[in-house]
């Protein structure tokens, strides 16, 4: 039978009681999440549920559905958004994070800010404005995103474990599982970084095959016979791989993948790099849409006073640079447009 809660505890410390009977001694417990500013606990919500969502409820976050993953403004309605890749990013992380007696409330709220910050027309979007604003990294400005710019610029105050999963996501361009810089601190943000690269070799190739940029021979031999001949088969490899190889029972813990699995895993990425993402990368609509966001960049940081008044909050101490390459990275694909063609393409007028 259930243990019966203590009087007067709230819903919030039986779940926290709850985490530590429950949890793996490797996971990270919501009564040790710690915040910049102090701020009274919910009475029904763990800290990371709060981040959670406060996450889910920004603008940011809503503008998702509307920025490119792999394909510029697909015609067709089954490609993925950076906001499916999110939420497929989420939901195989908790997979994991369940297995494995992790903090599926911090991996959830950690899943669902990674990429706030991606500019319009995905990488090559980044690339254009890091082009133009040279350091530029999605991942630290959704650090910014969640710090400084939402909320009208007082930020969501959310703990430094998400804080520290957001900023800690990228993989290098070498594997699935290299780190760009240094890595997670919890294992609840390595399951996240992990499970980013399980969603998107899967959805992008899916994605590819339906443009017809890709057929099922092209997958790699080693992928075939290692992780699976279908989408779902080779997501349920890798997630259980990565289930057998990782360690939760004690400190510090591990996350991990088979060399096995992850020699084929890093086939397919390849493939995806040299088959679809160079290829689209030098098609004129992707040169075009980095013109844009370049464009864009040249005309407001040359007159900062043109963006429109709520674009972004004034920061004290950012420069314009700074504040224009915060309204660029915020702009949705078709808003980006919109601003482009209202600026550089001639309307028709009669004398």
């Amino acid at each position: 039978m259930p243990h019966a809660a203590p009087t007067g505890t709230t819903v919030r410390e039986r779940l926290e009681a709850t985490e530590e009977e429950s949890l793996a001694p490797a996971a990270t417990r919501s009564v040790t999440a710690r915040r910049a500013l102090d701020e009274s606990e919910s009475s029904v919500r763990t800290a990371f549920q709060r981040d959670r969502d406060r996450i889910i409820h920004t603008k940011s976050f809503r503008r998702l559905m509307h920025k490119t993953q792999v394909f510029i403004a697909p015609t067709a309605d089954h490609y993925r958004t950076r906001l499916t890749h999110t939420l497929e990013v989420a939901q195989i992380a908790r997979t994991i994070g369940r297995a494995l007696a992790l903090n599926e409330d911090l991996i959830e709220a950690i899943a669902l800010g990674h990429d706030l910050g991606h500019t319009p027309f995905g990488h090559a979007g980044e690339t254009a404005l890091a082009d133009a604003f040279p350091g530029f990294r999605h991942n630290e400005q959704s650090l910014r995103v969640v710090d400084r710019l939402e909320r009208d610029g007082h930020g969501l105050n959310l703990t430094d474990a998400v804080r520290d999963g957001i900023l800690s996501h990228s993989k290098a361009r070498s594997g699935i599982t290299q780190s760009v810089g240094r890595g997670p601190t919890s294992l609840e943000g390595e399951v996240v970084k992990i499970a980013d690269g399980v969603a998107y070799i899967n959805h992008d190739l899916d994605d590819a095959i339906r443009a017809g940029l890709l057929h099922n021979d092209h997958v790699p031999p080693i992928a075939r016979e290692r992780l699976g001949a279908s989408h779902a088969a080779r997501i349920n490899t890798l997630v259980c791989d990565i289930i057998d190889h990782s360690q939760t029972a004690t400190r510090p813990g591990r996350i991990a993948m088979s060399d096995r699995v992850r020699e084929a895993a890093d086939a397919l990425r390849d493939t995806l790099f040299d088959r679809v993402y160079t290829p689209l990368n030098r098609r004129p609509d992707t040169l075009r849409a980095q013109h844009v966001v370049r464009a864009l960049f040249g005309h407001y940081a040359a007159d900062p006073s043109l963006m429109p008044p709520d674009a972004v909050p004034t920061l004290d101490g950012d420069p314009p640079p700074r504040q224009v390459a915060d309204y660029i990275a915020s702009m949705t694909d078709r808003y980006a447009v919109e601003r482009f063609q209202s600026i550089f393409v001639p309307r028709a007028w009669s004398v």
